[in-house]
């Protein structure tokens, strides 16, 4: 069965240990972001997300409102790290807690050197780094309370692999795996672990903008393993790291690239 044919969502392991898991998401309306909110939310978890994208968003809790526990969606700009941090705050006090934060929102706009402002440095590292910092800042109280949890912060393939026009991007990215070291170490003896997922190429609407098929087929052909990689790939590998399963995971990198790099 290859990946084209194959349901991997039908397949998706459970766990245990996140039924009723307190857990916040960056991000969460689209894309990436949306299959991981969908995935904890079918793993029984209590989820909150929090996203600029507020159609995208509305949608995504109606055809979760079913669920055990339907997720919660509060409309946030993620780059004002002061508000982003007192909404965190208003989260944790409804879902009674934060066991599990996934640092997924990001944008990748491609960009020429030429064209890069101080402005746009500030608003890309905004939008790409700080908030991951500020958001495992503002769970950490919670987090020493239940007596551990779970950072997962997401990552990029992009800077390993030195695609054009995403130098402020990769940037970031890259800053995201010591940012992550970083945290696990402080945070660890708190039972607090930190680690980074480097998705490969994830076939979302969003990426679909910049790939012809031709395109397509290329990163196919420089991938070990055929097909696309799906956001439910990506959501596969956030439940394991935010599982008891991963108890002893921290400090390190997460590839879901099916072997591209």
């Amino acid at each position: 069965m290859t990946a084209d044919n194959a349901n991997p969502a039908a397949h998706t392991a459970r766990y245990p240990s996140l039924r009723g898991r307190k857990v916040i998401v960056s991000g969460g309306g689209s894309g990436i972001g949306e299959g991981i909110v969908e995935a904890f939310v079918r793993q029984s978890a209590a989820v909150a997300f929090v996203d600029i994208e507020e159609s995208a968003s509305e949608d995504l809790v109606a055809r979760l409102k079913d669920a055990e526990i339907a997720p919660l969606f509060v409309p946030c700009d993620i780059t004002d790290c002061e508000d982003y941090g007192q909404k965190i705050a208003a989260i944790i006090d409804r879902l009674g807690g934060c066991d599990v934060l996934v640092n997924n929102a990001a944008n990748d706009d491609r960009h020429r050197l030429g064209d890069v402002t101080p402005e746009y440095w500030d608003r890309s590292m905004a939008v790409n780094l700080k908030h991951q910092f500020f958001a495992a800042r503002a769970v950490v109280p919670a987090m020493q309370a239940a007596g551990g949890g779970s950072i997962v912060n997401l990552g990029s393939i992009s800077w390993h692999l030195g695609l054009e026009e995403l130098a402020i991007y990769q940037t970031a990215k890259a800053a995201i795996e010591g940012l992550t070291r970083s945290l696990a170490r402080e945070l660890g003896r708190d039972n607090i672990r930190v680690n980074t997922i480097i998705p490969g190429n994830v076939q979302t609407p969003r990426q679909m903008r910049w790939y012809t098929p031709e395109g397509e087929a290329e990163i196919v052909a420089a991938q070990c393993l055929d097909g696309r990689i799906q956001p439910v790939d990506i959501a596969a590998m956030a439940l394991f790291l935010a599982s008891d399963d991963a108890r002893f995971c921290t400090a390190h990198n997460y590839w879901v690239d099916a072997g591209w790099r």
